[in-house]
């Protein structure tokens, strides 16, 4: 099902992208590190693309013996101002947690914000 621009399918997604030039509908699998992508002419058949996309990578992924990426495993960089950082270090501090536990529950705070607009 497609809703704003984001299909999933067995927990890997995508985002729909239009080529005005080539008048085409693209996808690749979000958040993995191997490139995964697929391309269509219309919305009928979009769906499909997708998931013949990710099981293709799935069967690949079995033939070779490798354990196929999964999204979005946790860990990430994030570049931000360095007095920033240093404010958000001190908070950690003062509350007596670690940076990252500090960045987990701002972003935690962040995405429940979204949820109530």
């Amino acid at each position: 099902m497609l809703k704003n621009n984001i299909l999933e399918y067995r927990g890997y997604h995508t985002k729909i992208e239009f080529d005005s030039e080539e008048f085409i509908l693209r996808g690749k699998i979000e958040g993995i590190n191997d490139l995964v992508n697929f391309e269509c002419e219309n919305l009928e058949n979009l769906e499909k693309e997708f998931h013949e996309a990710v099981d293709e990578y799935l069967n690949f992924c079995r033939e070779v013996g490798k354990e196929p990426d999964k999204e979005y495993k946790g860990s990430f960089n994030v570049r931000i101002p360095p007095e920033l950082h240093k404010k958000l270090a001190v908070a950690a501090i003062q509350c007596g947690d670690s940076l990252n536990a500090t960045v987990e529950k701002a972003i935690q705070s962040y995405l429940f914000s979204m949820k109530q607009t």
